[in-house]
């Protein structure tokens, strides 16, 4: 176990690498965040309710999915079943990141709560070593530039009646940063070029389920992947 008197590199590193982790996902999560704040004004809410929706839920795509079940007045039911599909992919992100997630029950529950794709794409850089407290506080931020960009878009946004089209954009552009930056630090890049031919797949089988056959043919090549590894270095 780690000392407190001989800290681990990654423990040393200053507040303001942390920040530079999360500027890219602010670059992404401030403008949907106003999106969203806006088009939840927009569908007859009060503006607290869409910061509280992303304080309490925090849940991206599903807050988009969201808006327009609330206001047709569909079921609680409905509406945390439609989430919890939307939101499956996260249970193999998890499930890859059970290694790395801090022991401290708090910190731990809190990374499991806000795991995003964007979260969850920076923590798997972050080198072995690195502190609780600095994978809190990437969490934290990136929760954080959500929250912002969807009090601006519910009070600014809203008041103003400005044209939020083409931010949309945002997203697939952020998701490209951070590819680039797995790609970057990964060793081989046979990962980003299976996730891809994964999708091209699922996309002419099963277009509307692309997303999660997508992942599933993504983990079956892994374990395929990792047991042919297993037999060539076995004696």
């Amino acid at each position: 176990m780690t000392t407190s008197s001989n800290p681990t590199p990654a423990a040393q590193a200053p507040p303001s690498s942390v920040l530079s982790l999360s500027v890219p996902v602010a670059m992404g999560y401030v403008p949907l965040g106003m999106v969203f704040g806006f088009l939840f004004v927009q569908a007859g809410a009060p503006w607290w309710l869409a910061v509280m929706a992303s304080v309490l839920v925090f849940a991206g795509a599903a807050q988009f999915m969201m808006v327009p079940m609330l206001a047709a007045g569909l079921p609680w039911a409905s509406i945390a079943l439609a989430t919890l599909v939307v939101n499956l992919r996260h249970v193999f992100y998890g499930l890859s990141l059970l290694d790395k997630l801090p022991v401290k029950p708090w910190a731990r529950w809190y990374l499991v709560f806000a795991l995003t794709d964007e979260t969850y794409s920076v923590l798997t850089t972050l080198p072995s070593g690195t502190s609780t407290r600095q994978m809190v506080t990437v969490a934290l931020l990136n929760q954080g530039w959500w929250v912002l960009g969807t009090l601006l878009g519910a009070v600014i946004g809203a008041q103003a009646q400005i044209s939020l089209v083409g931010l949309d954009f945002a997203l697939a552009a952020l998701f490209a940063v951070l590819a680039v930056e797995q790609w970057r630090k990964a060793d081989s890049a046979a990962p980003l070029w299976v996730a891809v031919a994964s999708y091209a797949v699922a996309w002419t089988l099963l277009p509307q389920q692309a997303l999660l056959t997508a992942i599933g043919l993504s983990v079956l090549a892994g374990l395929l992947w990792r047991q042919s590894g297993t037999r060539k270095v076995s004696p």
